[in-house]
């Protein structure tokens, strides 16, 4: 449970995302960041899931909902990691995001390359999991891991979400779905 939990809406073309943060001694700590669902107000859904959330807002939140507002228009940015409550996450999980994190722009990989780089071979699931639970889409990228053949996958805000994000940043896709890429990030 989070402590006196505030939250901010951000628009974009996909809807309303809810970001969840926190103060934290003398800095905003990001909890959570929400994605749009079809049919669902996010404020409700800020409500049901956290009992006691606020809207609030602070200038290191404010200075985050920009990057993401520009981020959902199509633009490059770049995020840091420093708002982000990543202790709230299992140690594996950490490691699945920070690899994450690490895919640029433009670029894809897949759950099994990922579970590789981290020395876990056959762990193309448990980075699946991993990344199907992260806390902080958008922050970081989930939306840039595929399946082995290029397919999507999965993607808490909806498979056409996941792929008009790609499409943002450059991908192009074959008319079975598949993410055309001539190599796939952490292949070697």
């Amino acid at each position: 449970m989070i402590e006196n939990p505030q939250y901010v809406l951000v628009s974009s073309k996909f809807g309303a995302f809810g970001l969840v943060w926190k103060e934290a001694a003398d800095n905003a700590q990001v909890q959570r960041v929400l994605l749009p669902r079809e049919g669902a107000a996010m404020e409700n859904l800020l409500q049901a899931t956290y009992l006691s959330i606020k809207p609030g807002s602070c200038p290191a939140i404010e200075a985050l909902v920009e990057r993401m507002g520009r981020f959902l228009a199509g633009e490059p940015v770049t995020f840091s990691l420093e708002v982000l409550a990543l202790e709230n996450c299992s140690p594996f999980q950490q490691r699945v995001l920070l690899a994450e994190f690490q895919v640029p722009r433009g670029w894809v990989s897949t759950y099994g390359l990922i579970a590789r780089h981290l020395g876990v071979p056959g762990g193309a699931r448990a980075v699946g999991g991993a990344l199907a639970h992260n806390p902080f889409p958008i922050i970081i990228p989930c939306h840039r891991a595929t399946a082995s053949d290029g397919t999507l996958g999965g993607y808490q805000g909806g498979l056409a979400m996941k792929r008009s994000l790609l499409e943002m940043e450059g991908i192009q896709f074959a008319a079975s779905g598949r993410a055309l890429v001539s190599q796939f990030y952490y292949e070697t």
